[in-house]
């Protein structure tokens, strides 16, 4: 398969070639090659040579005698296993289904943990509610409550093994003055018996978390180093197997595990997510706000280096991982010093800022921009007032010019207009009717301000139907 010359295929082949006279059938082309160069001898690689190959595997019980059919199949099935580990590189130790298993339970282990506890605090609480404000680690809780049980035991109990003294006195002086009820000894028991399942369920969990810390160092020791196996281990089951997170690009490793709010980011065109799965990391985890997504950036790239020199690489070792989080760290760390390097002049110098220093200024309060008005008010002259009075009494003429021009103007027309229609009529009528159209024109008195120019004008027809009116009255 590697195309090269065993040393009893060499044998073989020296002794066929003082007596060969015709070329060697070869079922490997690299392999015929080598056998050319080195020992000078024709070969033949053709479908021919291929399917007389695969006559000869059918009717090897035949061709060589005292071999059994079932020890021919057995050695067959060994030598293909053997043969498709070695392409594929196969290790046993290297199987990442039991990690993807394993960071599932653990995770589905948490949520029942949290439920039993909440679940047994709240029940012993009617009884003694004192003691969940005392203690607040929950295993030290269920480990108190499974010695003691009744909260009348507290006083003869000793706990030192579970809680200091000055938290033990605390506990016993307040198991003497609760406020709980009183519960029977079946309500006790089951409490218990719910005690002892958390403690159970802890324990096995620090077990199952160490399994899964020593499968992550054997299948993934440089990804275990970069970000942590908990981390490491969520990456590899949320892609399915760490073959699958090899093919990611570090863009997609960096937002793993965001899927939704990047979809949604696109939706609706806003800012896409930095970081998904990776943001739990420690390098992460103690980066100040302001330079997450850098570092989140940078810890994906070195990251998916890492996952797939652990996934195709036949070397163990995590000195890689080791290497690139030292670099990781070294840049941290300029980031948060500020440290940034000049881009002119000399590249190793390191830019310079000056020291910060506060300066106390003591501001006083300016009173002159409290009023819009200037702050000295003017008198005004006499003059002045008289010039305005002066100027109002010659619009008010102008007005009343305009308004004498404009009754003659109608007295005219009007006068016109009876001459026309009635000639007969007596000189008393047409006083008459004349005193009633000045009424009609007459407007109110003008203001000095506002001077009115407008007149009311009756139209001729209104004009003929009050004369036959008042002809009709005489």
């Amino acid at each position: 398969m590697e195309g090269k010359i065993n040393k009893q295929l060499k044998k073989v082949l020296k002794k066929i070639v003082k007596e060969a006279h015709e070329p060697l059938a070869v079922a490997d082309a690299k392999l015929g090659g080598v056998i050319k160069e080195k020992l000078n001898l024709s070969c033949i690689h053709s479908p021919v040579v291929n399917e007389l190959m695969r006559g000869i595997r059918s009717q090897m019980d035949g061709l060589i005698p005292g071999v059994e059919p079932r020890e021919m199949a057995a050695m067959c099935l060994g030598l293909a296993h053997s043969l498709s580990r070695y392409r594929l590189k196969f290790s046993a130790d290297k199987v990442d289904t039991m990690i993807v298993q394993a960071i599932s339970l653990l995770d589905d282990l948490d949520k029942e943990l949290n439920n039993y506890i909440m679940r047994c605090r709240e029940w012993y609480g009617w009884h003694f509610p004192e003691l969940g404000k005392i203690i607040s680690d929950n295993l030290t809780y269920c480990k108190c409550l499974q010695k003691v049980g009744d909260r009348k035991n507290y006083a003869s109990a000793t706990l030192s093994e579970f809680l200091s003294e000055e938290v033990e006195a605390e506990v016993k002086a307040a198991a003497e003055i609760s406020m709980g009820t009183e519960v029977s000894e079946e309500d006790i028991c089951n409490i218990l018996h719910l005690c002892t399942q958390v403690i159970e369920i802890s324990e096995y969990r620090t077990q199952l978390y160490e399994y899964l810390q020593n499968r992550m160092m054997a299948i993934a020791p440089n990804v275990t180093v970069m970000v942590g196996e908990l981390v490491g281990a969520r990456l590899i089951a949320h892609a399915g197997s760490l073959l699958n997170l090899a093919k990611h690009a570090a863009s997609t490793v960096q937002i793993l595990g965001a899927e939704k709010a990047l979809f949604r980011a696109l939706k609706s065109r806003r800012d896409t997510p930095k970081y998904g799965l990776i943001y739990h990391a420690s390098l992460v985890g103690q980066t100040s706000p302001k330079h997450k997504g850098k570092i989140s950036r940078m810890l994906a790239a070195k990251t998916v280096l890492a996952i797939r020199y652990d996934a195709f690489g036949e070397d163990s070792s995590s000195a890689m991982g080791v290497e690139n989080r030292a670099k990781l760290e070294a840049r941290l760390r300029i980031l948060e010093d500020r440290g940034i390097r000049k881009i002119s002049g000399t590249g190793k110098a390191l830019a310079k800022a000056e020291k910060y220093e506060h300066k106390s200024e003591v501001k006083t309060y300016d009173p002159s921009g409290d009023s819009t008005l200037p702050t000295c008010s003017k008198k005004r002259k006499i003059e002045e007032v008289d010039k305005e009075d002066e100027i109002t009494e010659k619009k008010a003429k102008k007005a009343k010019i305009k308004i004498k021009v404009e009754e003659e103007e109608v007295e005219e027309e009007a006068a016109a207009e009876e001459e026309d229609e009635e000639v007969e009529e007596e000189p008393s009528v047409k006083k008459k009717k004349k005193k009633d159209k000045k009424k009609h024109i007459k407007e109110e008195p003008l203001s000095e301000e506002e001077p009115c120019t407008s007149t009311a004008v009756l139209s001729p027809e209104k004009k003929k139907k009050k004369k036959k009116k008042k002809e009709a009255e005489d």
